[in-house]
């Protein structure tokens, strides 16, 4: 499976709609996504996962990367995501406590 991006900007917060699966193949199309928004200037982001059906380490260390480029310039990034099977592995890898997870896209955009 392929993994689909979708970005959106709404005020100051830019949400990514992925899909698919983050995995070795396709963990970097994910990461040049997140390196060129930052490069824009885009440094709040939503990463909303409501439909990743995969996610594999090279996807978290993704994430996690992801999360230090927006902070170098005081952004922040926040994940989206109402799955167990992969909120199970956020919290397994103890990401849970650094990401801001929320369930549905409309939350993470009301802490804003």
């Amino acid at each position: 499976m392929d993994l689909s991006l979708e970005t959106r900007h709404t005020d100051d917060v830019t949400i990514v709609a992925v899909g698919g699966e983050i995995d070795v193949y396709t963990a970097p199309k994910l990461r040049d996504k997140v390196t060129e928004l930052v490069g824009e200037g885009h440094y709040n982001l939503v990463i909303d996962m409501e439909n990743v059906e995969f996610l594999d380490s090279t996807g978290l260390g993704v994430l996690v990367g992801g999360l230090k480029k927006v902070r170098a310039h005081d952004g922040s990034m926040e994940i989206v995501c109402n799955q167990d099977r992969l909120l199970k592995i956020f919290r397994i890898t103890g990401l849970a406590k650094v990401f801001t997870i929320h369930d549905s896209e409309a939350a993470a955009l009301s802490a804003h």
